[in-house]
């Protein structure tokens, strides 16, 4: 049997997971004339709901007696550590491209990945049925594209399939007639080079990434280069250093649609997992014997962001109780390492420094966590500086904006004091301009909250990390302050009506707070203590007017994410699996003089 390995790259929305979907269904259909369920690539809750892909995940089907490998990749920057391991797994790439936008910024950022590694990519020109579609200039930008990006000339001769993904329909012509997605099988089998391999060498393969398993603990997933292996063989590891050291296969796992397959041999091609008793880094060799040379070392991307993770000790913890304890925290995270391989955390106290690539990685460990019933409190975002030659050094990335081009002289007034450096400014017919900068990763830590104020909404923001520069100098977070609460108690419409027109109100009357817990934004630069629990007097005369007009604006109600990016450096975000609230660190009045004096 032949093994075609692909991976599968595309922007957010441009219908990468409803391909896969498609290949999937009729795969299956062909092979067993039935048919599967809907969007089986979005296995985890929070990808169904962010709508992007966050965890890399492998999947394979049957067409013509050739096994295809078929890895879906996370678009996005913060998870380019993964992208990159992944991309060594493969022979060729599908990216796919939405018929109207074209490529966007983070397809950029894996197309230039993919190059560099010397794939060919497939690609596939989606949802051709929009009535605004452009393929034609389309494809033409993904020539500029990878033009741009340096793809050599095999590379700029890319093959081109049109589809609905949605349809399940694929086609090599514009003007073709097809009713399935027979079209795009047939590319990749012409156009992905089968997989080199020679089973009568002795085994090799690399570890790319790692799964778990309640029942096998922890699996290496990875491909085979070379040679064959069996359950019970005696392997080598050969780490990056070139030490080695001995071990032994428990147990072997291939793919079949969907499903982890166990067999008792692999060969050379295929995607696998493996699972033993001896521990294995990624990156590492698993070779036959001791002679034979180890594979190019997978790099793991250092972290450029850290939080602090913390017991909740706020008047509110374990109301919601079911983990609250430092204890269960440290298990917790320490469970993460096990196939987070890009996370790093320091367990020197009961504050666990947790670091990872960006916000969004740390957020979705956070939002897991709060949904599994952990309490928990987290500090606000550090980026993770580096020191060389005695100069402190800072990350920087580029950042893409669209926005409405009425909105990009605002943007870029506000821009220029977090140390931002234009790059490239573009206005288009339709009215959007697109910004590029250079910044400090800093920089962009509290802003989100303000370009989605001052855009409206309508807005694309994609960064990418260029490297490491001596640092630029103090950055301003936030330039508005905090309205705390001065009691305890729930918030009454009275008090939220008397104190809305200073700033927007991120609470609801009836919501239980505590003294020195944030609940509005203060216009001014300084924190003001309010009272929100103040009722009003009652009197022996009542009008009805008065309380019809006590209407409160609808609050601004902040998710994860959001609050994460909003805090400053003297507060924490709350995080219960029903609530997240954002408060001071210090909740008593000897505690913050301390804290200011000792500032």
């Amino acid at each position: 049997m032949e093994f075609r390995n692909v991976a599968i790259i595309a922007h957010v929305d441009h219908g990468k997971t409803t391909l896969v979907d498609a290949l999937l269904k009729q795969s299956w259909t062909f092979r067993e004339n039935q048919e599967v369920g809907t969007r089986l690539m979005d296995s985890n809750d929070q990808e169904k709901e962010r709508g992007i892909t966050i965890y890399s995940k492998n999947t394979a089907v049957y067409y013509k007696d050739t096994k295809i490998n078929i890895i879906d990749t996370p678009w996005h920057a913060d998870f380019s550590s993964e992208v990159e391991r992944v991309l060594r797994m493969v022979d060729s790439v599908v990216l796919v491209v939405d018929a109207y936008e074209g490529p966007m910024p983070q397809t950029k950022f894996v197309l230039k990945k993919s190059l560099e590694l010397g794939l060919k990519p497939l690609v596939v020109i989606n949802k051709i049925d929009k009535p605004s579609a452009r393929p034609d200039w389309v494809v033409d930008e993904v020539f500029e594209l990878m033009e741009k990006l340096g793809a050599n000339d095999e590379q700029l001769d890319f093959p081109v399939v049109y589809a609905i993904a949605r349809d399940g329909i694929a086609k090599k012509h514009l003007d073709d007639e097809s009713n399935d997605i027979t079209p795009l099988f047939e590319s990749i089998l012409e156009n992905v080079p089968p997989a080199e391999a020679d089973e009568n060498k002795p085994f090799k393969m690399q570890i790319a990434n790692l799964d778990y398993d309640n029942f096998l603990w922890r699996m290496w997933v990875g491909r085979i280069y070379d040679g064959k292996v069996k359950v019970g063989q005696q392997v080598v590891i050969i780490d990056n250093e070139w030490n080695k050291r001995k071990g032994k296969i428990a147990d072997i796992l291939t793919t079949e649609w969907l499903n982890k397959v166990k067999v008792k041999e692999a060969v050379a091609g295929d995607v696998i997992q493996i699972a033993w008793i001896s521990d294995i880094f990624v990156g590492e060799t698993v070779c036959e014997n001791e002679e034979q040379e180890p594979l190019p070392p997978i790099k793991i991307d250092e972290p450029t962001y850290k939080m602090k993770f913390l017991v909740n000790n706020s008047p509110f913890a374990g109301r919601e109780w079911k983990y609250v304890t430092s204890r269960q925290i440290r298990e917790r995270l320490e469970k993460e390492l096990e196939t987070n391989v890009w996370l790093k955390i320091n367990f020197w106290s009961d504050e666990f420094e947790v670091a990872g690539r960006w916000e969004l990685h740390l957020s979705v460990l956070i939002e897991t966590m709060r949904r599994e019933g952990f309490e928990l409190q987290v500090g606000a975002p550090e980026v993770v500086m580096k020191e060389k030659d005695g100069k402190k050094l800072e990350p920087i990335e580029e950042v893409t904006i669209f926005t409405p081009s009425e909105f990009a002289g605002s943007i870029i007034e506000k821009l220029w004091k977090r140390k931002w450096e234009m790059q490239h400014m573009e206005e288009d017919e339709n009215g959007q301009t697109t910004l590029i900068f250079k910044i400090p990763s800093r920089g962009l830590i509290g802003f989100k909250w303000e370009f989605v104020t001052m855009t409206k909404g309508e807005w694309i923001i994609a960064s990418t990390l260029l490297g490491y520069e001596p640092y630029k100098g103090a950055i301003e977070k936030r330039e508005v302050g905090a309205m705390i609460s001065g009691e305890n108690g729930k918030t009454m419409n009275f008090s939220l009506w008397n104190l809305q027109d200073r700033w927007p109100i991120f609470v609801t009357a009836q919501t239980e707070v505590y003294e020195w817990m944030v609940i509005w934004e203060h216009l001014k630069w300084w924190d003001l203590v309010v009272n929100p629990c103040k009722n009003k007097k009652l009197t022996n005369v009542r009008a009805s007017w008065t309380d019809e007009a006590m209407k409160l604006t609808p609050p601004r109600i902040m998710n994860l994410e959001q609050s994460i990016d909003y805090i400053w450096n003297d507060e924490y975000v709350e995080i219960t699996p029903n609530h997240i609230r954002i408060r001071k660190i210090h909740l008593k009045e000897n505690e913050r003089k301390k804290a200011k004096k000792n500032s």
